[in-house]
């Protein structure tokens, strides 16, 4: 079996689920038990410069540039530890599926948990190869450690072939990626690379440089809880004020009704009573004036709803998260460019896509280094039908050896 399988498979079965209840860094504790497996891998395998931040959970490394290409710039290739805690990393049981037939896959006899072609029709592209799955009572965690393997798998390759010409290269694993936060604390001055890839993307081929302008709002709505009886003129359900709201956001504009460069409002999480109530949005557009568009209309609505109910009835807290790498990349093109012609090279078809989402390639791009996303050979993120094609995954580390030597 190839190494990056497996790397994958141990990997997998370590618990790195982070949280969003947490204002910690990194966000869950568990998330150093990989941390210490990479630094350690790390050590063994003879990368130098190597540095495990105990206290913020990342993990860096270097592999010295080829005799002669000590000139050439750094590049950095980077991955996040964690997976979404949208469904449970804990107990992960991956199984890889030799010379899959096209058909529906049976995860869970005894659940009777299926993966089905119905559902998921791309599967039939994968015959004959490799696919590891779930269980069906976890997600896999090939978001992001098919990107983790992948970058190690290359390292030991690098180390081990001095023949392979290359610059300097530089290697990065950060936590909390899935809930926001992968770069609050990442080094860039540390890190110290011209530029770097992120390997987090989704299937064989997929190249990304472009991703969603993205804010969050929480919107509080203040009512008045008064006995239903007695209520005529005088009661302000603040359930139905945030219903309200919702409904004078631009109905087309929802995340299901959305796609390609398509922007949108997305109601994520609404609780509360008569008196009180909370509701949490997510914003999003590639385009940047229509993003700055989309939260002044944001803004308009609650002061619309302050005049008709009365000021200080909704209260609107909104902040940027991120924003457009496409700003930056365009400055630095050669780095699609060498992605796309090393993919052509190895018979890979680019597919370039806008990710509709981010990565830590995002933010990073914004923190002085520029950083488009690769694919790493996963589907079904962030659920219990995710996946991964083990051929691709090693199609990937070849990709990644190749890309390096484009910067030799």
């Amino acid at each position: 079996m190839e190494r990056v399988i497996e790397n994958f498979l141990r990997y997998a079965v370590i618990d790195t689920e982070s949280s969003e209840e947490s204002a910690s860094t990194p966000s869950t504790a568990k998330q150093h038990n990989l941390a210490k497996v990479l630094a350690e891998q790390l050590e063994e395998m003879g990368a130098e410069e190597i540095t495990y931040d105990e206290e913020h959970c990342y993990v860096y490394a270097s592999i010295p540039a080829s005799v002669g290409c000590e000139m050439a710039p750094v590049i950095g290739f980077i991955a996040h530890m964690d997976t979404s805690p949208a469904v449970t990393g804990a107990g992960v049981k991956p199984r890889v599926i030799d010379n899959y037939d096209g058909k529906d896959i049976l995860l869970n006899e005894e659940k009777q948990v299926v993966m089905k072609t119905a559902d998921f029709p791309e599967l039939v592209s994968y015959v004959g190869k490799r696919l590891i799955v779930t269980d069906g009572t976890t997600l896999l965690g090939a978001d992001d450690k098919a990107g983790v393997a992948e970058i190690m798998a290359m390292a030991e390759r690098l180390l081990c072939n001095p023949d392979i010409l290359h610059g300097k290269i530089r290697l990065g694993f950060t936590p909390d990626e899935e809930v926001g936060a992968g770069a609050d604390h990442f080094n860039v001055e540390l890190f110290d690379a011209d530029y770097a890839y992120t390997v987090d993307g989704g299937r064989l081929g997929e190249l990304e440089y472009e991703n969603f302008n993205a804010a969050g709002a929480k919107v509080r709505i203040h009512g008045r809880s008064v006995h239903p009886g007695e209520a005529k003129d005088k009661m302000r359900n603040a359930i139905l004020m945030a219903q309200e709201f919702q409904s004078m956001l631009p109905a087309a504009e929802n995340p299901m009704y959305t796609c390609g460069y398509e922007g949108f409002f997305h109601l994520d999480a609404l609780n509360g009573t008569v008196e009180e109530a909370a509701a949490e949005y997510i914003i999003r557009d590639h385009d940047r004036e229509k993003f700055e568009k989309k939260k002044e209309a944001f803004l308009r609505i609650g002061k619309f709803l302050n005049e008709k109910y009365g000021e200080g009835t909704f209260e609107i807290e909104l902040k940027d998260s991120y924003y457009n790498m496409k700003e930056v990349i365009e400055q630095n093109m050669h780095l699609v460019d060498n992605a796309k012609t090393a993919m052509e090279e190895l018979g890979i078809e680019p597919v370039v896509v806008p990710i509709r989402g981010g990565t830590d390639g995002a933010r990073l791009s914004f923190m002085g280094l520029p950083c488009p996303n690769l694919c790493t050979g996963g589907a079904n993120f962030h659920g219990r039908f995710e996946y991964a094609c083990a051929d691709d995954m090693e199609m990937m580390v070849e990709l990644l050896v190749k890309l390096a030597g484009k910067y030799a």
